[in-house]
């Protein structure tokens, strides 16, 4: 991947998301589509430079679409002229039927979900629903439940720093240490964006302290802002992201007790690691456990949003009430 100028999505996202949208766009019709109609609604292949091109690529996706198990179906537009077939979903074949899980089923698919939360689809998703509305077709709204992409709420410095690496952007955010109470104001060089155990972190270059250093994008305070020009430094050759990471690494604390209200059929993942449950309500129940980690598992408690609500230690409240913040902040910026 190329370093200089703004990189654009790779080939595997916009395979993904022409396919989400033809999905999505054959899920919400009522009737069967055209495929002209279809070129029209899914952005992607109003792109294509021929009909031909179209066609290739079309067929293509069906294929693939239906070795996927999504039921993809021909039918008669018109029962008098049977000359052009029509393509849509059947909702009551796509859906799941009613299924149930144990707890630990239950905790890897609510980690599961979060990761799809991290998906960055939710504005071509929004797209092809704008111009089906638009081009009047008549619509299944409730075929299109359990494949809305939820909004990211970690890591609003995310997208910023991942700028900042592909274009070797020098940067500026103000970080506060895991021991420390006060943030500092940090100017760096990033190298790498790199996710380990859980947490995603930034390998730079520190210009004030001359030296290699290794940022939690979690403890990064506030916004992040560029502070030079782009291509403006070179990554070392023998840069390695992870040994980079590991190397850091602070060995790990004593646990630290915490008190959490959860509500009641979530948090799965934090009712598996209790020590005690118990019920306040009949909405609530009091989940008492460990952790030790204060950054990390105040990530992960705001994840869940309103279904958790940190009663104790304080320190844990304001990290988790930080990180809400800064995500409603993030999310204001992009309407």
């Amino acid at each position: 991947m190329s370093t200089e100028g703004r990189a654009g999505p790779s080939a595997a996202q916009v395979k993904t998301e022409r396919l989400l949208n033809l999905v999505l766009v054959l899920l919400y019709t009522r009737r069967p589509l055209a495929k002209a109609q279809i070129r029209s609604l899914v952005p992607q292949y109003g792109h294509s430079a021929s009909t031909e091109a179209f066609e290739r690529m079309f067929e293509r996706d069906k294929d693939e679409l239906r070795e996927l198990g999504i039921p993809l179906v021909t039918e008669d537009i018109d029962p008098l002229h049977e000359d052009e077939p029509g393509y849509r979903i059947h909702q009551r074949e796509y859906a799941l039927p009613d299924i149930s899980f144990e707890p630990d089923e239950l905790a890897v698919l609510g980690l599961a979900s979060r990761t799809w939360a991290q998906a960055s689809l939710a504005g071509p998703a929004a797209q092809a629903l704008r111009k089906l509305r638009a081009a009047g077709v008549e619509r299944d709204v409730d075929a299109l439940i359990g494949i809305e992409p939820r909004l990211r709420t970690t890591e609003p410095a995310f997208d910023a720093v991942k700028d900042g690496v592909l274009r070797r952007l020098p940067l500026r955010f103000a970080y506060r240490r895991a021991e420390a109470s006060e943030s500092e104001e940090r100017h760096v060089q990033p190298w790498s964006l790199l996710s380990w155990h859980g947490h995603w972190y930034l390998n730079a270059y520190d210009v004030d302290r001359d030296a290699p250093r290794v940022f939690r994008l979690s403890r990064i305070v506030g916004g992040v802002r560029p502070a030079g020009d782009p291509g403006s430094f070179e990554v070392p050759e023998d840069h390695e992201p992870r040994l980079m990471v590991q190397g850091s690494a602070p060995p790990t604390g004593r646990p630290s007790p915490a008190v959490v209200r959860v509500r009641k059929r979530a948090g799965h993942s934090l009712r598996r690691h209790a020590r005690t449950v118990g019920e306040v309500d009949s909405t609530w129940d009091l989940v008492d456990l460990d952790y030790t980690d204060l950054d990390g598992f105040a990530e992960e408690l705001a994840g869940y949003g309103a279904d958790v609500v940190v009663e104790q230690p304080d320190e844990l409240v304001h990290g988790v009430v930080d990180r809400l913040r800064g995500a409603v902040a993030a999310h204001a910026g992009e309407r």
